[in-house]
């Protein structure tokens, strides 16, 4: 599973696990090897190690440098999708929903590797999706804002049916035009909820990133 930590792979993931049709062996994360967090959502490496074992998975890292160049990042994954396949690994599942240049990319990195790429939500509305994660209990956090395309206050907030009613009819309801990430910190796909609270947001590289905390209780803006 390619693991962002965030809804739509955490979406993908549990629909990939009620169809029965693939085995889930693992996560595969790029994540920044100068801050130690999930590349772009920002989320620290201790909650994404906590996501892996809520979901009983192992977690398989790919370490990229801050800046990251096109090629280095080709070079990095093709490593890391030899090595899966060479383990015995088939498919891999990704959580894009419309974007028609990101899936050929993908489909045409793992027929390179001699693996097959899956997109249980590809062509899903939207709209409709983002009601069926909240209503199925999936809890979420927005860590990651695009100010040029996102309004800067929902940074930090729950992912609710109260957040999707803040957003400008420009901004997709499941960010998939890069507007804004997400980290999953609850849901019918995990074996318990992962407790975090939201610290400090800031501006980096024209991104405002909110940063996330294990805490004893959660505390999100927006949750009831």
């Amino acid at each position: 599973m390619a693991w962002s930590s965030g809804k739509d792979a955490a979406w993908a993931l549990h629909l990939t696990r009620q169809s029965g049709e693939l085995e889930i062996v693992g996560l595969l994360t790029t994540v920044s090897e100068a801050f130690g967090r999930v590349s772009m959502h920002g989320v620290r490496e201790t909650l994404l190690e906590a996501q892996a074992a809520a979901l009983g998975l192992p977690l398989h890292r790919v370490s990229i440098p801050a800046p990251c160049s096109d090629d280095i990042y080709g070079v990095l994954m093709r490593a890391s999708l030899a090595q899966a396949r060479a383990d015995g690994v088939s498919h891999v599942i990704f959580g894009d929903i419309f974007l028609e240049d990101v899936r050929a990319y993908r489909e045409a990195r793992l027929r390179e590797a001699g693996m097959t790429a899956c997109f249980p939500l590809w062509l899903s509305d939207t709209t409709v999706l983002a009601h069926q994660m909240i209503e199925s209990g999936l809890r979420a956090v927005i860590t990651c804002v695009d100010p040029r395309q996102a309004p800067r206050e929902i940074a930090g907030r729950a992912y609710d049916k109260e957040l999707l009613d803040l957003l400008p009819d420009s901004v997709d309801p499941c960010g998939e035009n890069g507007e804004f990430h997400t980290f999953v910190w609850d849901g019918p796909l995990l074996a318990r909820p992962i407790e975090i609270s939201v610290g400090e947001t800031v501006e980096r590289d024209g991104f405002l990133f909110s940063d996330l905390l294990p805490r004893e209780h959660p505390q999100i803006a927006g949750n009831t």
